[in-house]
């Protein structure tokens, strides 16, 4: 045994001991003491609060406490107004959705503050052309004596600001700013950012999205960490290996040499007490097809544990060989403690796109039910070589319709139906993990009909989750799309075939393809694997309950969910989420498709409590706080005809 190992044992025998659960340490084991200081109100993403002023019995009663108007600070519409404030200490802190930070009171939704980053020096753009770039939030830490939150702009740099002044920290990396274009390992690399760093153990840790690729070489999308107080990088993790790092025999012909991204894109997650981050990385370069980088491609696509001081690996799963579906892990793992075989576990849930839910054993790795490794269909398409196999966890059951065949079609009606046959028999249909194929391949087909498409099962909110109780609500979307592969231009980019032509196929009589529900929410006990319900998120789309061909029938659109985006907010009593801000294609037709509609769901059976209408559609994922002896529930809310703002709720 390593001395890491014999630490590692020695520390979770103590805990065994010390813990009688009767105090949750704080950062593990949702919101504390009525603040929200994480994005997710704790370290673990578990989108938690034990606030209950606001339950079942005055839920209903809920009215608009105040509204804070992103455009305040730009004349831009912030249609895609993704942040979810951090809360501490009677103040909110957010973006707007254009790269600012804002601090707020918390009580009357008054300005304190906004600061603007300037373009970064020697460049002309301006972070604030990005309204759907880095928009989701900040990261708050303090030392008990400074008091910072962090923000990585759009344009790739990583700001401290000064939480008294809204100003950047002189002392932290130059002028307030770090530039995550620097020290990547990657000379040239060009990235920018989406969602919000962390901070735990004076550590802040920052994801990139690399951009200015067009070909399958790229940049790698290295996660690094930074000490809180002065911006000097502490360390790096090659999310592709380098080298002789661990996982570069798994990029055969030394494809590691060019291969980009496979880096995190959406949220981190900490453990505060073992001091571990957690990685969910996305798909190498490139999304659909991998001929240039043969072999499984490590990290891509995995959960990744680190030791958050150093950035040493302390265990790892991969959740698809050789990705080339796009099924980028989208969400932030989950921590929570669970009863498991009769003893209690720390565990992480990783939800994906494809609908599974991966649960291990946060401090080892070791799955709770067996991943079985699945044999699976293979590409014709010349030059790729698939993997074998993939692994399929044998529980939690799929929260999500996997694969596609005429079982998933539209059946309102039998010539609805029939010709919806008749548009799927254009293309290849089959099992989860059957391969993209040719636009023009001599069997006549137009390309693959994949279910969950790229943008659902779950999405970038995550999934939230009742701590007491080690249940997960799981907001997901059913969006078919089709993978077409043809031959890539080698004047605009050099891969030998490129995703082309239409990505959302079309539906008969322009419905969906596939029948209802297009979004849903299912409760997961994770003690046992579980389902313990599923329930449509909201009713059908306008232009589904008024489609002309759907009158008369009886049906019930109140039963047929959105495929919006939602997060959840999971409270001692009730669990809320809006109808989310939609998605191109699919059943919506534009952002914001979803309705202003922010429910209260009961956790025990997914019965509706009460529905609120607030003043534009929720986008973000919501938050709950505690001031003044008042509870408030705050979530973001734009459309495209409507101002982005923070809307705050409370009981009157």
């Amino acid at each position: 045994m390593t001395d890491k190992m014999m630490r590692r044992a020695a520390r979770r025998a103590v805990v065994g001991v010390l813990l009688a659960w009767a105090s949750p340490a704080f950062g593990q084991y949702g919101a504390h003491e009525g603040e929200w200081r994480f994005y997710a109100g704790d370290g673990g993403h578990t989108q938690y609060t034990a606030l209950s002023q606001i339950d079942a019995e005055n839920v209903s009663q809920l009215e608009v406490a105040w509204r804070w108007t992103a455009e305040n600070s730009s004349s831009r519409p912030f249609f895609n107004f993704e942040a979810t404030p951090v809360m501490a200490g009677g103040v909110l802190y957010t973006t707007t959705g254009a790269s600012e930070v804002a601090a707020i009171d918390a009580a009357t939704g008054e300005t304190i503050w906004l600061f603007t980053p300037p373009p970064k020096p020697g460049s002309e753009d301006d972070p604030g052309r990005h309204p759907q770039g880095s928009g989701r939030g900040v990261a708050y830490w303090t030392d008990g004596d400074q008091e910072r939150v962090f923000h990585n702009v759009s344009d790739g740099r990583l700001l401290a600001l000064d939480t008294k002044t809204g100003r950047p920290v002189v002392g932290f990396g130059e002028g307030g700013y770090v530039d995550l274009s620097q020290d990547i390992d990657k000379p040239g690399a060009q990235v920018r950012c989406i969602s919000t760093p962390i901070v735990s153990n004076d550590v802040v840790v920052a994801q990139v999205v690399p951009t200015g690729d067009s070909g399958y070489e790229a940049t790698p999308g290295h996660i690094r960490g930074y000490d809180a107080r002065t911006g000097e990088r502490l360390w790096i993790f090659h999310v592709v290996p380098q080298g002789d790092d661990f996982g570069v025999d798994t990029w055969d012909n030394q494809s590691w040499r060019y291969t980009g991204h496979a880096g995190v894109w959406t949220q981190l997650t900490v453990d505060e007490e073992l001091g571990y981050v957690y990685l969910p990385t996305e798909i190498a370069t490139n999304d659909w097809y991998g001929g240039h980088r043969p072999g499984d491609n490590l990290f891509a696509e995995s959960l990744v544990c680190l030791d958050i001081t150093t950035g040493e690996r302390v265990w790892h799963y991969q959740l698809i060989h050789h990705g080339v579906w796009d099924y980028d892990n989208p969400a932030p793992p989950t921590l929570v403690d669970v009863v498991h075989d009769g003893r209690r576990v720390k565990a992480v849930a990783m939800v994906t796109k494809q609908g599974h839910t991966y649960v291990f054993d946060r401090e080892d790795g070791t799955p709770l039910w067996p991943i079985i490794e699945m044999p699976v269909p293979q590409s014709d398409v010349p030059g790729e070589k698939t993997s074998l196999t993939q692994p399929m966890p044998s529980r939690p059951a799929p929260f999500e319709p996997q694969g596609f065949s005429v079982d998933n079609l539209i059946d309102f009606t039998p010539e609805l139906r029939a010709e919806a046959m008749e548009i799927a028999a254009g293309y290849r249909m089959g099992p989860l993990y059957s391969p993209p194929s040719l636009i023009d391949d001599p069997d006549g087909t137009q390309g693959r009909l994949v279910l969950p498409g790229w943008g659902g099962g779950a999405s970038w909110p995550g999934a939230g989750v009742d701590v007491e109780s080690g249940v997960l609500f799981v907001p997901s979307l059913t969006v078919p799309i089709v993978v077409a592969l043809g031959a890539g231009d080698p004047g605009g980019s050099n891969p030998d075939y490129i995703r082309v032509g239409p990505i959302y196929p079309p539906g008969p009589r322009g419905l969906p393809l596939v029948k209802p529900p297009w979004g849903r929410i299912t409760a997961i006990d994770l003690n046992t694997g579980e389902h313990l319900w599923m329930t449509p998120l909201g009713g059908a789309p306008r232009e589904i309950r008024e489609h002309p061909d759907l009158q008369g029938l009886g049906l019930d659109f109140s039963r047929m969910g959105q495929n919006g985006r939602p997060g959840a907010l999971v409270t001692k009593t009730l669990l809320f989420l809006g109808e989310g801000g939609g998605v191109r294609g699919g059943v919506a037709s534009r952002y914001g498709a979803g309705g202003p509609i922010f429910r209260a769901y009961d956790k025990q059976t997914g019965d509706v409590v009460a529905e609120i209408t607030l003043p534009a559609n929720p986008t973000g994922s919501p938050m709950s706080y505690m001031l003044g002896g008042k509870q408030y529930i705050s979530v973001a809310a734009a459309t495209q005809e409507t101002p982005a703002e923070i809307i705050a709720l409370a009981l009157p």
